[in-house]
């Protein structure tokens, strides 16, 4: 399982590398940050207040933090689509 992240006070590629690394001390994986979209995905199972713990500690505020599919998608995204089709 993967999980989003939704992060503010990112503003450079500086940012994106921080918020990275803090991701990986707590044995994050597959990380993808982006800066455009403020949200960084990691594709293994950290508990979330380990991941909000972090990111706040290395200096921006997560905002929310989702499980998602491999694809980044969230499972409610998800689950509406199947709905309403």
């Amino acid at each position: 399982m993967a999980k989003k992240i939704l992060i503010e006070g990112m503003s450079c590629e500086h940012c994106v590398a921080h918020v990275k690394e803090a991701l990986e001390e707590i044995g994050g994986e597959n990380i993808n940050v982006n800066l455009k979209k403020k949200l960084a995905l990691i594709s293994n199972d950290i508990e979330d207040k380990k991941i909000k713990a972090a990111i706040e500690n290395a200096g921006y505020e997560v905002i929310k933090v989702e499980e998602t599919s491999d694809s980044g998608e969230s499972k409610l995204k998800g689950f509406f689509k199947k709905i309403t089709k």
